[in-house]
């Protein structure tokens, strides 16, 4: 189904390692270069490797630093991404602080993987591929 981006790069945050596998097989199949983090320490280990991610996906629900704390460090960092919450509720002041902190979509758990695609696809193009 997805539209081929080269190399555009995603990374996956939540705390559950099958939801990790699972997206990130599924993205991979489809064109992305993807990363993996299970909690707000890997993110920033794995963010200060290298670069930058076209989009990062961040679980809401997480022990320790929750989605939107996470997304707080990256507005406060000026992490240039585009981010998709990924939750299975939500209420409407989370909603609205996640929209406050920049986040580009909401995924409701569970979802389909056609509609993750559309919307990681969606928000992919509208970054430059790296070529380095």
């Amino acid at each position: 189904m997805g539209v081929r981006v080269g190399s555009s790069r995603v990374l996956v945050v939540d705390d559950d390692q099958e939801s990790r596998d699972l997206l990130s097989e599924v993205l991979g199949a489809n064109g992305y270069s993807v990363e993996v983090a299970e909690d707000g320490e890997t993110l920033w280990h794995v963010l200060g490797r290298d670069g930058e991610r076209a989009v990062i996906l961040i679980d809401l629900r997480m022990p320790g630093e929750n989605g939107l704390d996470l997304l707080r460090k990256l507005q406060q960092k000026n992490v240039a991404c585009d981010a998709i919450l990924m939750t299975s509720f939500i209420t409407g002041a989370e909603r609205e602080m996640a929209q406050e902190l920049g986040v580009k979509a909401f995924l409701e758990k569970p979802f389909r993987l056609a509609e993750l695609l559309r919307v990681v696809n969606e928000l992919a193009r509208k970054k430059p591929v790296s070529t380095s």
